[in-house]
């Protein structure tokens, strides 16, 4: 407790402050500082014994009389044993509680709060519309704070069989925005969206019961008739497969390339860390037959374009992933296959054609490292031995044509 006695200060003297701190006693301080004057509460906290300051309000809009009045509470509070900050906020927790905010305004808020910081600009869009379409129906009217088991499971047991990957999606999207209630205070208790020690002792493991969706591939022994029937295309889509098959890039990846990635003298393309899945510069090795594609480009560059190695049709923007598929399917003689598939097709080859380390090919393909002890021990990006496994590969991509005396690149 302050040793002042309560009420030293006249409505006068806290007018005239303009710079500096005056003390009323009984714990309560009035601070001018920089234009701003507000009152505070300084006590000593009974539960850590350390200074504390607590805000009582601004001395424009709170009277000396209600901050005594404030300042009073606020002892009693501390005769009682309690933090007079803690209480507050407590006292505040509760409040937002009691506004009822439903899961959706929640979601909503959340979305809104953290897609600023997503890599993918797309996300924001892309988790309303799973929440709209999986959670809002069955929850979303309801207060954020009442949110149980029960309504996660009636939410989750109808898709998790069937639509596994898209069920524990919905699942995250809802533990991290009931993560979100709670830090504000909106909600107390377990989050009933917990997967750990929590669902997964009612839900079958995720890896259980979903069924691997393999993206539709070319056969490792039909991918170089595929390629030599896209050579044949002049079109700038038909290029870009050629250069994803080449690099065993994604498709997104190939389609945002710029010249200023690309290093045409020591053949490497240095994707960085944004544009990658895993958040982490990739480097690849540009086989001659990669090169060959860029220098086959490189003549149509229109400064009016941007910097992109394969713009679409719109002015300043990449070809769509459609465009991508249509040139595929057209050269494979089906649908039945997808560019995203002949990441695939590499892979086979690799494990099947080759005697390559699996690590190897995992590292050309960009795939993160999930075992921690392999991943502080491969610190390289293995680049040389890539190179080496690439140039086999455009080998193989290219032998078919090569055998039937066509012009190859």
């Amino acid at each position: 407790m302050s040793r002042l006695a309560p009420h030293q200060l006249t409505v006068r003297q806290v007018t005239a402050l303009k710079d500096g701190t005056l003390a009323d006693g009984g714990n309560l301080w009035v601070v001018a500082k920089g234009g701003s004057k507000v009152w505070t509460f300084r006590y000593t906290s009974p539960k850590t014994g350390k200074r504390r300051e607590m805000g009582l309000g601004s001395a424009v809009d709170v009277s000396l009389v209600e901050a005594r009045k404030r300042a009073a509470d606020s002892r009693h509070t501390l005769l009682a044993g309690l933090d007079p900050l803690e209480q507050r906020r407590a006292e505040e927790a509760a409040a937002k509680r009691e506004l009822g905010l439903t899961f959706q305004e929640v979601a909503e808020r959340y979305i809104t709060e953290q897609s600023p910081g997503w890599r993918d600009k797309r996300s924001a869009s892309v988790w309303l519309a799973s929440l709209q379409l999986n959670a809002f129906p069955s929850m979303g009217d309801r207060p954020v704070a009442e949110i149980d088991t029960q309504d996660i499971l009636t939410i989750l047991r109808p898709i998790w069989s069937t639509k596994t990957e898209t069920a524990s999606r919905v699942r995250g999207r809802i533990e991290r925005i009931l993560d979100y209630a709670r830090t504000h205070g909106w909600r107390d208790g377990e989050n009933p969206a917990r997967w750990k020690g929590h669902l997964s002792a009612i839900l079958p493991a995720p890896s259980k019961v979903a069924k691997v969706e393999h993206h539709a591939a070319v056969g490792r022994k039909d991918i170089g008739s595929v390629m030599a029937a896209l050579s044949k295309s002049d079109g700038i889509a038909a290029k870009a497969v050629r250069f994803a098959c080449q690099t065993a890039a994604r498709s997104g990846e190939v389609r945002a390339a710029v010249w200023s990635e690309i290093d045409l003298t020591e053949g490497t393309w240095t994707v960085p860390a944004h544009k990658m899945k895993a958040g982490k510069e990739h480097r690849v090795p540009l086989t001659d037959g990669a090169l060959a594609i860029l220098r086959e480009v490189e003549p149509l560059r229109d400064p009016r374009a941007g910097d992109l190695v394969f713009p679409g049709q719109k002015r300043g923007k990449p070809l769509s992933d459609v465009a991508l598929s249509k040139a595929l399917h057209l050269a494979a003689g089906t649908k039945a296959v997808t560019v995203h598939g002949l990441r695939s097709t590499f892979r086979d080859w690799a494990a099947e054609e080759t005697d390559y380390p699996r690590e190897v090919a995992e590292m050309a393909l960009a795939h993160a490292i999930g075992d921690k002890v392999e991943a502080a021990y491969r610190r390289g990006d293995l680049f040389e031995k890539r190179r080496q496994m690439m140039d086999d590969w455009a080998r193989w991509v290219w032998a078919p044509a090569q055998k039937g005396g066509e012009q190859t690149s």
